[in-house]
């Protein structure tokens, strides 16, 4: 049965695509949970606009990557933190830390999820790699500063 996607369906397709599947699949959960509708010639039609909108805001949302990219791989993060004697952290840097401090210093609204890191638990300079969009993957210099 060829339905049209109303929403991403992992290992099925995008919205808006036009995709075959077993008819019981279609019949038992794509179209009861809403996450598809059968396709028909109008239905065709639809699945383009649907297309064409999420290409439009998928380019939008890449441009906004590059550019968050290129603004933030040029500029370290500076984090404050209490440490001991060896430079050890009381604690660890999380990644919750990292966002909050790049919104704060370079205006730049990223999420937690896309930050990847175990957590700093150390004074220096340190890598944090971001992938705000599946494209666009850049690192990001966090210096971690000892605090009183």
């Amino acid at each position: 049965m060829n339905v049209v996607l109303r929403e991403s369906v992992d290992g099925l397709g995008k919205k808006g695509d036009v995709v075959e599947v077993a008819d019981g699949y279609a019949r038992n959960f794509l179209i009861p949970a809403g996450k598809a509708f059968k396709s028909s010639a109008g239905a065709e039609r639809q699945a383009e606009r649907m297309r064409r909108s999420r290409e439009l805001r998928d380019a939008k949302e890449l441009a906004e990557a590059q550019e968050m990219a290129s603004r933030l791989v040029s500029t370290p993060i500076h984090i404050a933190a209490r440490a001991g004697a060896e430079g050890k952290l009381f604690g660890s840097v999380t990644t919750a830390d990292v966002v909050r401090a790049v919104a704060e210093q370079a205006n730049i609204m990223l999420e937690r999820k896309a930050l990847s890191s175990e957590g700093i638990k150390e004074l220096g300079s340190h890598m944090v790699t971001a992938k705000p969009h599946p494209e666009v993957e850049f690192p990001i210099t966090v210096e971690v500063i000892a605090t009183q």
